[in-house]
């Protein structure tokens, strides 16, 4: 069935008095929303719910993430702290290895030294023969110059190879220093011319050969130019 409408007047067409009817009933329908969204009412919690889990999750997502940060510098400042604590003792241990083996070899060293040393050093025989050629062992060291038979032949001469020969007629023995040893020496003489590293003993054999051959070389040159009393 058609609706009639009134000439001149469309169906869209309101009065001012129902468009103000209109807007105040919207107005207080807003107001009543508004009212009803009080702190505490079942609608205010339920809009609440809905943002307040976005800021929560927000802000936790935040702090976990500084956390990891903190947590992966403190794991790597540990880290290189034990790297370096590993280096330096690594190091120690090089160290005090390298130390050990310098030691070792150097022990070793020493003691090949000592047994060459001992290996070259001569045995002397305890008689004229072994006397004589230490003497001449030392004459050398000493640049005193001088013959095994040069020496052999004037302690025949003068005690026939005894060590405690004593001369107690001679002018020496009538002014009270008598010719002892091998070369028949006189004290004074031997003391001045005693050679460093022998016996200070008169009576000892090397040594009174190595003092007579001190004070031959000085008086004649060598004991090989001695051929009588000197």
């Amino acid at each position: 069935m058609s609706q009639y409408t009134a000439p001149g007047h469309s169906r869209n067409n309101l009065t001012k008095t129902q468009k103000f009817s209109i807007a105040g009933v919207a107005t207080l329908g807003a107001a009543a929303l508004a009212f009803s969204l009080v702190p505490g009412s079942p609608e205010a919690d339920a809009q609440a719910a809905d943002v307040s889990p976005v800021a929560f999750a927000t802000s936790s997502q935040a702090q976990q993430a500084v956390h990891a940060g903190v947590s992966k510098q403190q794991t790597n400042a540990d880290k290189q702290a034990k790297d370096a604590a590993a280096k330096a003792a690594a190091a120690k241990k090089a160290a005090d290895e390298a130390a050990a083996k310098k030691k070792a070899e150097d022990e070793r060293k020493a003691k090949e030294a000592a047994s060459r040393a001992a290996a070259r050093k001569p045995v002397y025989a305890n008689n004229l023969d072994g006397w004589i050629r230490q003497s001449l062992d030392i004459m050398k060291a000493k640049g005193i110059p001088g013959s095994y038979e040069g020496l052999h032949r004037n302690i025949l001469r003068e005690s026939s190879g005894n060590p405690n020969a004593i001369n107690g007629w001679d002018i020496n023995a009538i002014n009270g220093t008598p010719s002892i040893g091998l070369l028949q020496v006189i004290k004074p003489t031997f003391d001045a011319y005693h050679v460093e590293g022998t016996s200070t003993n008169i009576y000892d054999p090397v040594a009174n050969i190595t003092a007579a051959a001190n004070y031959a070389a000085d008086r004649y040159g060598s004991m090989d130019n001695v051929n009588g009393a000197y």
